[in-house]
């Protein structure tokens, strides 16, 4: 074989190697081993070809090809020896990797990890509100930190909708297209840029049966003039570009969308949904907070064969909400977050304190109710 040296005698020259390859092999395992003797004396022809080959390295001569094998049995027990230490070597690391510098591994604790492992999909209402999570404060680098959002979907990856199935004598098809339009509504209504930012949630208000006429006026009042008693916001999630800015481009969502059977053939559609907006103030302030608005929907489709309905749009029959962390005394028609760093003004809060991730709760319509205050942001 080409990496080891022949051990038949060279054609005319008359010679033999001075160690055979089986007795080098063993000398090299018994020493490694600490056992053993070196090998016999070489014979005197073999000295006196050494001496010769000497000579030629002396002259600068070519050494002859056939020498190449003592340096390949040199490389042979060499190697083994390597072998040893690199495993030691790897161990070691293994063992503890902060040996090796700079930390290749990344095994260094350097804080609560930034990519908190996601929760599934919520299949069925919470028992229990989430666990506190770390007291990390938000910011723009995390601004979901402390938060048990964190683990939540982002934005319109959170809205799945259930698998649709015939309902009375609704269509597979017709429950599915009662479902997308609700998913629509839920995101140009809460999801969509345009309309955070204050502009008309177009999409959302297309879905809606044209025949609620009350309903759309009231919307449309509340969008074009804002006060108390025509408020967007009990449908639209709204800031005022001037003074609020959105913090990163993910929102935060959960909940879940179920349906059943409704009254005068038609499918009734349930939708409870938390979202939760990292922002902060324009003008270059660093501080993050967050605003959590937790969103309540009835919503039928009916058939429209049996009844003079709009084909593919929804009515809706109820929509609630609940704010957390935003001005109760403002009627603009914008959600209005506060900072630790505001100044308290104002009369203190009447209201009780709730928590705004909670979801194991329903929403307390009750207007008498009174502004009250979070746990937790």
């Amino acid at each position: 074989m080409a990496d080891r040296p022949s051990e038949e005698r060279r054609s005319g020259s008359g010679e033999e190697p001075s160690i055979p390859d089986d007795v080098w092999d063993k000398f090299l395992k018994e020493a490694e081993a600490g056992l053993g003797s070196a090998p016999k004396e070489p014979s005197a022809r073999a000295r006196m070809v050494t001496e010769r080959l000497r000579q030629q390295d002396a002259r600068g001569e070519s050494p002859e090809s056939w020498r190449a094998g003592p340096a390949r049995r040199e490389r042979r027990r060499v190697w083994p020896v390597l072998g040893v230490l690199l495993a030691v070597a790897v161990a070691v690391v293994a063992v503890k990797p902060s040996v090796i510098p700079g930390d290749p591994f990344g095994t260094k604790d350097e804080g609560p990890s930034t990519a908190a492992s996601p929760l599934p999909a919520e299949t069925a209402a919470p028992t229990a509100p989430p666990s506190p999570a770390d007291s990390e404060t938000p910011s723009f680098a995390r601004p979901f930190a402390g938060s048990p959002a964190e683990r939540w979907a982002d934005g319109a990856a959170g809205i799945v909708l259930p698998k649709a199935t015939p309902v009375g004598t609704l269509s597979k098809a017709q429950v599915e297209q009662a479902l997308r339009q609700t998913r629509t509504l839920l995101v140009d209504a809460n999801l969509n840029s345009a309309t955070l930012r204050g502009e008309r949630p177009a999409t959302a208000l297309g879905v809606i049966e044209p025949r609620q006429t009350a309903l759309l006026t009231r919307l449309n009042t509340s969008l074009g003039k804002p006060d108390e008693k025509h408020d967007p916001l009990s449908m639209f999630s709204r800031f005022d570009p001037a003074e609020i800015r959105l913090v990163g481009d993910v929102i935060k969502t959960r909940g879940r969308i179920t349906f059943k059977a409704g009254e005068q053939s038609s499918v009734a559609v349930h939708a409870d949904y938390t979202f939760v907006y990292p922002v902060a103030r324009t003008g270059g302030s660093k501080e993050v907070t967050r605003t959590i608005v937790r969103r309540v929907l009835d919503i039928e489709m009916s058939d429209p064969a049996r009844y003079k309905v709009t084909p593919g749009k929804i009515t809706i029959r109820r929509y609630d909400r609940d704010v957390g962390n935003s001005a109760c005394d403002v009627h603009d028609g914008y959600l209005h977050p506060e900072f630790t760093s505001d100044t308290a003004t104002g009369a203190p809060p009447t209201g009780p304190t709730t928590d705004p991730y909670d979801r194991s709760k329903g929403i307390d319509g009750d207007p008498t109710r009174g502004c009250g205050t979070v746990s937790r942001v």
